[in-house]
């Protein structure tokens, strides 16, 4: 059932024509290369290559840069009413900070144990994933190996120096931090669909993927026939102003549940003002548990905004709270083992250039003033403005911190439970999308469209026909009760 793949098929490219670019600027070039020996695909076609294109998108560099493509060929192609194919699917990951092509192996080895999980993922459509500039299999491909880094910001100041010094040595590698942002990834797109003679695509992405979708809907629409984003970030949303507070709304929300269900409630009573007083108490020093291991307010902010992302953290939250109320803190760190997921270096060059431009540290911590388990998330993200004063990103364009306008077709999936994108943002956001659909899953958190076949049947439904209404009948209803884990 699992087969290696020995040499990607040669992936067809068109004769170059012209792209909006200036005249100085380098064309965009596409090589197929093998993909990894040892990804046992299990029988799926997959072509893999890179994409080069210029670093600076105004043609005044040099530079070239390498971003990495694997290319997933659709397992039973759907053809609509008149008999056309669908435009490959392109998926832009989170973050910003993520990746995709490297475990693009790994993860068509996991459908292939589990077939039945799937009905998204390349079955209708070609799946084309990349790694966005400066991250990833790319060259240059950004990490910070030991720099630890969440969505809550560096959890210490050590990190935050760590961060600089890091960023310091990609600048001196001669990276340009001006072309590591969403506008510029919009043109690689753009230079993407033009090698691979692609006239449209559709978009899909998740957390941070959407805003990328954005910033192609914003630059390059007439490529785009429709989108999908799932638990999205918009380019009006603050990267920091509000989290804290967002956060404590979370927290606010998964107990709110616990208390409406009378065993739970039982086994916690008062559990939101009892937290509320442990935060406080972490806000005034440092914490040692139970085992003598001591941790900081930034740890336990790791841990709020990593727990509240999670679903299994979620069901969780009532059990892991009392334990740290009780002076076991094995909770703050499980989170705390694995903070070094990102590419730190590209994510911070992101949001350094098209986030933390438009805000400041002085309202994030004004608006969670008064809330204690809001003050707990401020000191980590602050550290993310001082860290940006390390590189020089070039000023943003104001479009890039705009509500977007458009009528491409775009399913937004929001899930009820989450920290970092909520539901409030994304319905918002949908506004200015005026063949839009807003879909906001009870109990759902944070990357909803996998987590069941409902969702994922919903997404493909809409790629197949945009136009139509969304089928919700197969959605958890308004008053489920959400399932804890003691």
């Amino acid at each position: 059932m699992l087969t290696r793949l020995l040499a990607a098929t040669a992936l067809a490219v068109a004769a170059l024509t012209a792209v909006p670019a200036p005249a100085s600027a380098a064309e965009p070039v596409f090589t197929a290369k093998p993909c990894p020996a040892d990804w046992a695909v299990g029988g799926r076609t997959v072509e893999c290559g890179t994409l080069t294109v210029d670093e600076a998108r105004d043609g005044s560099g040099g530079r070239r840069i390498d971003i990495a493509v694997a290319i997933v060929r659709a397992s039973a192609p759907y053809r609509d009413a008149s008999g056309q194919a669908l435009p490959p699917v392109v998926v832009f990951h989170g973050g910003p900070g993520g990746d995709l092509v490297a475990g693009v192996g790994p993860r068509l080895q996991r459908l292939a144990a589990r077939p039945d999980d799937n009905v998204l993922m390349a079955v209708d459509q070609d799946w084309i994933f990349f790694d966005q500039r400066g991250g990833g299999l790319d060259d240059p491909s950004m990490d910070c190996p030991g720099v630890q880094l969440t969505d809550a910001g560096p959890p210490s100041d050590a990190d935050a120096e760590r961060l600089k010094a890091c960023l310091r040595g990609f600048a001196d590698q001669g990276v340009d931090f001006r072309w590591y942002n969403v506008a510029a990834v919009a043109e690689d797109i753009r230079d993407l669909a033009h090698v691979l003679n692609l006239p449209k695509i559709d978009l899909y992405g998740g957390s941070y993927g959407p805003r990328v979708e954005a910033a192609v809907i914003t630059h390059a629409p007439e490529i785009v026939r429709a989108a999908v984003m799932d638990s999205p970030w918009p380019p009006e949303g603050n990267w920091a102003v509000g989290t804290p507070e967002q956060v404590s709304a979370a927290v606010k929300i998964i107990l709110a549940k616990c208390q409406a269900q009378p065993a739970c409630a039982a086994r916690h009573p008062d559990l939101q003002a009892r937290f509320e007083a442990e935060a406080r108490e972490w806000l005034a020093g440092p914490r040692t548990g139970r085992d003598g291991v001591t941790f900081t307010v930034d740890d336990l902010s790791a841990f709020l905004m990593d727990t509240t992302y999670s679903r299994t953290g979620v069901r969780r939250l009532p059990a892991d709270l009392e334990k740290i109320i009780a002076g076991d803190l094995s909770p703050v760190a499980g989170i705390a083992a694995n903070r070094t997921y990102y590419f730190e270096a590209q994510h911070m060059a992101y949001i350094c250039k098209e986030e933390l431009p438009f805000e400041s540290a002085a309202r994030v911590a004004a608006g969670a003033r008064g809330d204690p388990v809001a003050e707990v998330l401020v000191p980590s993200l602050s550290r993310l403005f001082d860290v940006c004063g390390a590189i020089e990103s070039g000023a943003a364009d104001p479009v890039e911190n705009q509500p977007v306008t458009t009528d491409i077709p775009t399913l937004f999936v929001a899930a009820e439970i989450d920290p970092g994108c909520p539901p409030p943002l994304t319905e918002a956001a949908a506004r200015g999308y005026l063949n839009g659909q807003v879909v906001i899953v009870t109990n759902g958190t944070h990357g909803v469209i996998n987590a069941s076949p409902c969702t994922q049947r919903m997404a493909r439904d809409f790629l197949r026909d945009p136009s139509k209404p969304v089928d919700r009948s197969c959605l958890p209803a308004a008053d489920t009760p959400l399932e804890f884990i003691e």
